[in-house]
């Protein structure tokens, strides 16, 4: 299987100089926890629920005027439609993220798969639970804290 067999391919993305606000409502009323950030048909980031709250609201920053740029994460890891699943879950794993954009090999976006994806996708119940822990293992810096 392709990471295109599992992968959701109605996709919202959001601008870099939209609002916090902006983007949370839109997260809201899509029950999603992460947009695809473009620039024009370019990926140029992502922003998370959790970087709303934890990058922004931590530091004090008033969503309806904070542009979404201030907050998301700028270098997207990304996997291409045409890839293994099992390749695309490694991405995820080794980068512990739970939803990955989704490129064509013209380096359009095309779709994204999140976790869930994966394990309503995928018939491997295995690899979907060693995605799931591997994804959820504390960073150094979390164990820390």
């Amino acid at each position: 299987m392709r990471l295109r067999d599992i992968m959701t391919r109605e996709i919202e993305t959001i601008r870099p100089d939209a609002s916090l606000q902006q983007a949370a409502q839109k997260m809201m009323v899509l029950d999603i926890g992460m947009l695809p950030v473009t620039e024009g048909d370019q990926l140029i980031g992502a922003i998370t629920d959790r970087d709303i709250t934890v990058r922004a609201t931590a530091q004090g920053l008033v969503a309806d005027k904070t542009p979404v740029r201030a907050a998301m994460t700028p270098v997207v890891v990304c996997g291409f439609e045409d890839q293994d699943i099992k390749e695309g879950t490694r991405l995820m794993m080794d980068n512990r993220v739970r939803r990955l954009p989704i490129m064509n090999r013209s380096k359009q976006l095309v779709g994204v798969v999140s976790l869930a994806d994966v394990a309503t996708g995928v018939d491997d119940e295995v690899l979907t639970a060693h995605t799931l822990q591997r994804i959820s293992e504390p960073t150094p810096v979390q164990a820390q804290v």
